[in-house]
C-alpha cells in the first residue's frame, strides 16, 4: 500500500529537539539548525513536513512563529502544530505558509471548536492530532504537550471527527514516542478499521525500513518520522517508492 513518509522536526527554543514519550525532561538535542535539516529533507525527496512547536503545545504561545515562517519558505508542503486554542492562531499559522495546521489539545477538549474550522477552512487543510497511552483497557487521550489525560477516548473520538467529515488523522502511540521501540500495528489497524473513511498519519517507534514495511501492510496513509531521520538509522532517498 501507498505510505507518503513525512519527515519532522519538533522545535524548542528555536532548536531540533526530540523527546521520549513526551517528556520534556527527556530531550535530545541536535546540533543542525531547523532551515538546514529541512532543506536536506527536501533535497532527499520529501515532499511535506510536520513541525511541531513543542514550546507552544505546552505553554498555549506560539514561540517559534519566525523559524516556522522561515521552514514554510523552502517550498516543502508544511503541517505546523503546537499551541493552537484560537481562531486567530489557525489563521495565524495559514499566514506562515503551512498547508495544513495540526490541532491536537483543542481536538481532544472542544471537537466542536474543530469540527466548525475543518467547515471553514477544509478538511484538507485541518490534521486532527489523537494522542494515546493504552491504559485500563482504553486508549487514552493526552493533552498540553501530553501532560494532561482528557475525559473522551480515541475510540470515542476518532468516528466522531469520521462521521463529521474531518479527512486526516495523526496518531502517536506516546509509549513508543522518541523510543526507537517499533510502531504499534495493532493501534492503526484499530483506528482504519474504527473511522476507514480518515487519512490516517502513524507517528512514534519507527526504527528502521522493516518498520516502513510493516506500515505499509495496514491502512495507514502517511507516516511521521523523527528520531529515527536524525540518528541516521533511515535514509529519505530509500523511501522513495512510499
Amino acid at each position: 500500500m501507498s505510505l507518503e513518509a513525512i519527515p519532522a522536526l519538533d522545535l524548542r527554543e528555536g532548536r531540533v529537539v526530540r523527546l521520549r514519550q513526551g517528556d520534556y525532561s527527556r530531550e535530545t538535542a541536535y546540533a543542525v539548525a531547523p532551515l538546514v535539516q529541512a532543506r536536506r529533507y527536501r533535497d532527499a525527496g520529501a515532499r511535506r513536513l510536520h513541525v511541531v512547536d513543542l514550546d507552544g503545545a505546552r505553554s498555549g504561545r506560539f514561540e517559534n512563529l519566525r523559524v516556522i515562517e522561515s521552514l514554510a519558505g523552502l517550498g516543502l508542503a508544511v503541517q505546523v502544530g503546537g499551541g493552537v486554542r484560537a481562531d486567530d492562531d489557525v489563521r495565524r499559522l495559514f499566514e506562515t505558509g503551512a498547508g495544513r495546521v495540526v490541532i491536537g489539545s483543542l481536538a481532544m477538549r472542544e471537537p466542536e471548536r474543530v469540527l466548525e474550522w475543518i467547515a471553514r477552512f477544509g478538511a484538507e487543510r485541518i490534521v486532527v492530532a489523537l494522542d494515546a497511552r493504552f491504559v485500563d483497557g482504553a486508549w487514552r487521550l493526552a493533552a498540553s504537550g501530553w501532560t494532561e489525560t482528557v475525559t473522551l477516548t480515541l475510540d470515542a473520538l476518532a468516528p466522531r471527527y469520521a462521521e463529521a467529515g474531518a479527512r486526516h488523522l495523526l496518531c502517536t502511540d506516546i509509549e513508543r514516542d522518541g523510543m526507537a521501540s517499533g510502531p504499534n500495528l495493532a493501534l492503526y489497524e484499530h483506528l482504519c478499521t474504527l473511522a476507514p473513511s480518515l487519512a490516517v498519519q502513524a507517528s512514534g517507534g519507527v526504527r528502521d525500513l522493516a518498520d516502513i514495511d510493516a506500515l505499509r501492510a495496514t491502512p495507514a496513509a502517511a507516516v511521521i518520522l523523527g528520531r529515527s531521520l536524525l540518528d541516521g538509522d533511515l535514509d529519505l532517498r530509500a523511501l522513495a517508492p512510499c
